[in-house]
C-alpha cells in the first residue's frame, strides 16, 4: 500500500525548492506613468530575472514575437531573462523624471495628475546553481493574475513603496519574494495564463507525489513507484505528469536532485559520494556526471568555487 501523502505536501515541496535558490527580490523603478510610454529592457545572464507586476492601469510586454496584456494584480515573470519591451501604446507621449529614493526610483510622469499607470519594475536576484535550476525548468514567460491574498500583498508593497525609508529595503524584498512563491502556486482564484508551469500545475494528486519526492530525494522514484503513489496505472500517470508539468519525469526528478546537491555542496562538508546517495546515486560517478550536465561543472569543483566566493 502507498503512504499516505501530506494534504499541503506540494505546497512544502515548492516552499523547499524556492529557499534552496536562495532568491533576493529588488524592486528598480516604480512607474506611476500618464499617457504612452516605452520601456526597453536587454537581456541578462543567469542570476537575474526580471519582473513586473501592475498595481493600477493596463500595459503591454512584448518579447520576440510574444506580446502580453498586463491589467492590475498581474505578475509577470522573464524567467530566462529575454530581451523585452513595456509600453502603453495608447494617450499622448509626454515627459517624466526619475526621483531617486532610498530603495527604488520613481519614474513619474511631469504635471501628468493621477497616474494611469501604477507598474512597479524589478528582478530576483540569486548566486545559487539551485536558482538557476529552479528558473531553468520554468517556462520563459510566467504571467499569472495574482489571486485575492497576493493581491492584498501587493497593495502592502504599494503602502510600503510610498514610505520608502528607514527599512523599506528588506520589507520590499521579502514582499517581492512572498508574491512569487504565491504566483507559483495553484488556487482557484488564480488565473495562470502560463500553460504547464510544473510549481502550479492545479493536481493535488501529482503535487502531493512530487513533495515526497523533494522530502526524500534519495529513495527509488521509479515511473512505477509515482504512479502507484497517485493511484493511477504507468499509461494514465505518465499523460497527466506530461500534461500538467510540461517536462517529463526524467527532467523533473533530476533537476530537484541537483538542486538539492547543489545546495549540500555548498552548505555541508559532507563528501561527495555521501551527497551523491543522498539525491539517489550509488555511483559517485554516475552523480557527478550528471550534475556536470546540469550545472556546467562537476561537484567538487563547484564546491571549490562557492567556498572560495564565501
Amino acid at each position: 500500500m502507498a503512504e499516505p501523502l501530506t494534504p499541503h505536501g506540494f505546497l512544502d515541496g515548492v516552499s523547499r525548492l524556492i529557499r534552496l535558490a536562495r532568491l533576493e527580490g529588488t524592486v528598480d523603478v516604480r512607474c506611476l506613468i500618464s499617457g504612452r510610454f516605452s520601456m526597453e529592457h536587454e537581456a541578462v545572464g543567469p542570476g537575474t530575472v526580471p519582473f513586473y507586476l501592475v498595481l493600477h492601469g493596463h500595459c503591454t510586454a512584448t518579447t520576440g514575437s510574444a506580446a502580453i496584456d498586463l491589467a492590475p494584480g498581474d505578475l509577470l515573470v522573464f524567467s530566462h531573462g529575454d530581451a523585452h519591451q513595456v509600453r502603453v501604446a495608447d494617450g499622448r507621449k509626454r515627459r517624466y523624471e526619475d526621483e531617486p529614493g532610498p530603495t527604488f526610483v520613481t519614474r513619474r510622469t511631469v504635471g501628468g495628475g493621477t497616474p494611469e499607470l501604477d507598474l512597479f519594475c524589478g528582478h530576483y536576484r540569486f548566486d545559487s546553481a539551485a536558482g538557476v535550476l529552479l528558473f531553468r525548468l520554468l517556462p520563459p514567460l510566467v504571467h499569472v493574475t495574482l489571486d485575492d491574498a497576493a493581491v492584498r500583498l501587493a497593495d502592502v508593497l504599494r503602502e510600503e513603496a510610498g514610505f520608502d525609508g528607514s527599512g523599506t529595503g528588506v520589507i520590499v524584498s521579502s514582499l517581492c519574494e512572498a508574491l512569487l512563491a504565491m504566483a507559483l502556486r495553484s488556487r482557484p482564484e488564480q488565473r495562470l495564463d502560463t500553460p504547464a508551469l510544473w510549481t502550479a500545475m492545479g493536481d493535488d494528486v501529482l503535487g502531493r507525489v512530487l513533495a515526497e519526492v523533494v522530502d526524500r530525494p534519495g529513495e527509488a522514484w521509479t515511473i512505477e513507484r509515482m504512479a502507484t503513489a497517485a493511484s493511477m496505472s504507468r499509461a494514465t500517470f505518465l499523460r497527466r505528469f506530461s500534461t500538467r508539468t510540461g517536462t517529463t519525469v526524467a527532467t523533473l526528478l533530476t533537476t530537484i536532485r541537483m538542486m538539492i546537491a547543489a545546495d549540500l555542496l555548498t552548505s555541508s562538508a559532507e563528501s561527495v559520494s555521501h551527497i551523491a546517495r543522498q539525491v539517489g546515486y550509488s555511483s559517485e560517478s554516475a552523480f557527478a556526471q550528471t550534475f556536470r550536465a546540469a550545472v556546467g561543472e562537476p561537484p567538487a569543483r563547484f564546491r571549490k568555487k562557492s567556498v572560495a566566493r564565501d
